[in-house]
């Protein structure tokens, strides 16, 4: 069950970071309706590496996609297109 405590709380932190640990957030409600959630840092952390993972991915569906669509460049050709992009 979602713990969900009214800004207001906030007044008394120690109390709301009590009740964050792992896969148990604290919502944070203003107004009556969510605004903001408590996470634990390592929590937080796997977050950052989902968002990172399909950031890749999308990345990599699209390189696939458009090899499929207009064509792969060769291998020896992606050298050389990186090798002067990042050379400087």
């Amino acid at each position: 069950m979602p713990n969900i405590k009214p800004i207001s709380d906030l007044r008394n932190y120690g109390e709301v970071l009590r009740h964050v640990s792992i896969g148990s957030p604290v919502f944070l409600t203003k107004n009556g309706h969510g605004r903001y959630a408590v996470l634990d840092i390592d929590e937080y952390k796997e977050y950052e590496k989902v968002l990172a993972w399909r950031a890749l991915k999308s990345e990599l569906d699209e390189g696939r996609r458009s090899g499929e669509e207009k064509g792969w460049i060769p291998a020896n050709a992606v050298r050389t297109r990186l090798e002067e992009r990042y050379r400087g």
